[in-house]
């Protein structure tokens, strides 16, 4: 199997500051609006009687989400001009040239991940530092995190080494476009199938 690139983010610790959005941001010299790493705040949990008592277990967590580069990516199936595609390693790229700015890979992700620039009214989104990358350097928002709390790499080396899973609360189900990322959830996250939504 060819290898796949993608992120694993360790949630457990993460304190919401938003370096990695705020490098991601710089690194791309993004308009006001537009994001290709983002950090978002999660809720879960419910009341419950326990003993006779109402308690709950409500939480609150950070995730830093960006483009996933999924091994089946919607972007790229519906992209008119073949501008969203993806290379060898993974990675899912716009060509500029191609790109008409049509906006239906931005309709059709489910991760918010291509972002239109009125600008230029083309797509850009996380390219995973591919520039960076090919020059065995690694993607700014691995570099930026003052946690050391994101990864990126063989998606299946990843997996193996740090564990996690491909779904938490706030993530579409993974089955939808198989995203090539991995989660360290946060305490009181909620991981199992139950309410994922159906494909």
């Amino acid at each position: 199997m060819a290898k796949q690139l993608g992120f694993h983010v360790d949630a457990t610790y993460c304190a919401g500051c938003k370096t990695c959005q705020v490098a991601c941001k710089d690194r791309s010299n993004l308009e006001v609006g537009q994001l290709f790493r983002k950090v978002v705040m999660y809720e879960n949990g419910e009341w419950a009687m326990v003993s006779g008592t109402w308690r709950n277990n409500v939480t609150a967590y950070y995730l830093s989400i960006s483009c996933n580069h999924c091994a089946d990516p919607t972007c790229v199936k519906v992209c008119p001009t073949g501008a969203m595609h993806k290379r060898e390693d993974g990675i899912v790229m716009v060509d500029q040239e191609k790109c008409v700015g049509c906006q239906s890979c931005v309709w059709a992700c489910p991760y918010d991940a291509p972002q239109y620039n009125p600008e230029t009214g083309k797509i850009g989104k996380c390219d995973l530092c591919a520039d960076r990358l090919d020059q065995g350097l690694r993607p700014v928002c691995v570099d930026a995190c003052p946690f050391q709390l994101i990864s990126a790499g063989d998606i299946e080396e990843l997996a193996a080494e740090k564990g996690g899973t491909d779904w938490v609360k706030g993530l579409v189900d993974p089955q939808r476009t198989q995203p090539s990322l991995r989660i360290n959830p946060p305490k009181g996250a909620m991981t199992s199938p139950v309410g994922r939504e159906k494909k």
